[in-house]
């Protein structure tokens, strides 16, 4: 007897979809310091969650359900058991609590499995520091999106006399995800899923939670996914549940059926929104940008290394940045594909991309030279941290990709952009990167001419690997400079240098507008 092989999984955090209904009747009928009470000890609890005050990593939301099947949606992922249970019996010691009865629920947890990446549970191999990695973290520990609609359905695999999923090959199902996955790769920027896995947990085999600011958005997709053969062939499907986010101290507004919510944009406003949180990035981030207007560039890093870098470049009249929250967020990936392949595969997904707001430009770079270690750069700029992580995942599926600007090597310090081309995976080098050299037309040679001039000069100073000038393929004037340095204190030696100054000062005349700081997500 054949058994077949099941894939490899590894759990994140425990997911509770905890729906509920208003006893309306009762909630009339009440007194109206008894509802005040309700209202406030209602917002108390939805708050703290969000603010994830019970414990040291997750994320929590409040969303109106539409239809009979409940009114309130409170969405909870926290790292334990324990923190759930807790969770879902202090909700029931709340004024609140006494209005409501629980409609449903649904309990599961995020996982990754060996369809997505085998590599991942290879215990002699290590996931490439790309896209890839960030991505599989995001799906084991992830952000509530900002989105405003949610739809929920639980799923199982079908095991019926015909089709039977459990008894096809690993190869074959990996091969209906991949093609279902490249169904959902295509709503990239529009939709944005939570899979977690409730085998033995609940009543199906998956909870599946979309987040997509335009409801039909979701419809489309689902509907696209029906006709690929892993719905319409494998896949049984539980009820369907629909609701709108709102931030939680407009709790008085929903229950007074005011619209909700009442200030356009307030559903981006909870409490990890600016920050990046604690959930799997560095909330300061890794950030290059510009240093004096001039076309300059540092490199970043993240805690004290990133404040003293600030703090010297500042000290040498070289604007740094701030810490926080200035400007956008980027995924700078590197290629080895053909160009105009690559190309091809960025302006589908930049489609989707620009379905949201936070989505400031995605373009693909080209080195000026060619070279054995000349690579194309995939530049995916975004307003929000959270945005930038999501894009990156989708991006790292792009062909050849090799690394990402901003993950640091085993051993590397805060700061190392990641290279692989001149070293091991080891390698403690440190990346610099500057962008948004936009180059006024009629001095694009003579910045050109610059940055040869430079490179002349940089090719003997001690610690400098390489330099390169990437250029937008759809706008010449669009640069970017990558640079590699054995040290954080080789970069810095040129930055302190008379022709790195030189450099800030012809800056002000050639380029369109003073570069802008960049955070890598």
């Amino acid at each position: 007897m054949e058994r077949r092989r099941p894939p490899q999984t590894e759990e994140g955090w425990y997911v509770l979809h905890d729906f509920r209904s208003i006893d309306w009747d009762a909630w009339r009928d009440a007194p109206e310091r008894r509802c005040s009470r309700a209202i406030e000890e209602g917002i108390e609890y939805l708050s703290a969650a969000e603010r994830v005050d019970d414990a040291e990593a997750g994320d929590s939301a409040t969303f109106a359900v539409l239809g009979h099947k409940a009114d309130l949606l409170i969405l909870h992922l926290r790292p334990t058991l324990a923190e759930i249970d807790a969770l879902e019996r202090r909700f029931e010691h709340t004024a609140l609590a006494e209005f409501t009865e629980r409609a449903d629920s649904y309990l599961s947890v995020t996982e990754v499995s060996g369809y997505m990446s085998e590599e991942f549970f290879d215990d002699d191999s290590e996931v490439e520091d790309t896209g890839m990695k960030r991505y599989i973290e995001s799906r084991l520990e992830p952000e509530i999106p900002d989105s405003e609609f949610v739809s929920f359905y639980p799923m199982d695999k079908r095991r019926g006399p015909e089709d039977n999923w459990y008894d096809l090959p690993f190869d074959e199902r990996a091969e209906h995800l991949s093609s279902h996955g490249d169904i959902g790769r295509g709503y990239a920027g529009r939709v944005t899923q939570i899979i977690s896995g409730s085998i033995g947990l609940d009543d199906f085999e998956w909870g599946v939670t979309l987040f997509a600011d335009d409801p039909t958005d979701v419809k489309e997709l689902l509907y696209e996914m029906r006709f690929d053969p892993s719905s319409s062939r494998f896949a049984e499907f539980g009820r369907f549940l629909s609701a709108r986010r709102f931030p939680s101290e407009q709790l008085g507004a929903f229950l007074a059926g005011e619209p909700i919510p009442q200030a356009a944009d307030a559903h981006g406003d909870h409490p990890h929104a600016e920050s990046g949180g604690h959930h799997g990035g560095d909330s300061n981030g890794h950030h290059h940008g510009d240093t004096g207007g001039s076309g300059g560039h540092h490199g970043g890093g993240n805690g004290a290394d990133e404040d003293d870098v600030r703090s010297e470049l500042e000290e040498m009249g070289v604007y740094a940045g701030q810490p926080h929250g200035e400007d956008v967020h980027a995924v700078v990936l590197y290629s080895a594909a053909d160009s105009d392949d690559l190309f091809e595969e960025v302006e589908g997904l930049r489609t989707n991309f620009d379905h949201y707001d936070t989505h400031v430009k995605t373009a693909v770079y080209e080195p000026r030279a060619d070279g054995a270690e000349s690579e194309t750069a995939v530049v995916s700029l975004w307003e929000t941290e959270r945005a930038a992580n999501t894009a990156a995942g989708f991006l790292a599926d792009l062909p050849e990709i090799v690394r990402q600007a901003g993950d640091d090597d085993d051993g590397a310090p805060a700061g190392a952009d990641g290279e692989r081309g001149d070293g091991p995976a080891s390698d403690d080098s440190w990346g610099t990167m500057g962008m948004f050299y936009t180059v006024k037309p009629d001095r694009r040679e003579d910045f050109v001419g610059a940055f040869d001039d430079a490179a002349s000069l940089l090719a003997d100073m001690e610690g400098h690997r390489k330099s390169d000038l990437l250029v937008n393929r759809e706008d010449e004037n669009d640069m970017f400079i990558a640079s590699r340095w054995d040290s954080r204190e080789d970069a810095m030696a040129f930055f302190r240098s008379d022709a790195f100054a030189d450099a800030v000062e012809f800056g002000r005349d050639v380029l369109e507008d003073r570069p802008r700081h960049v955070f890598l997500a």
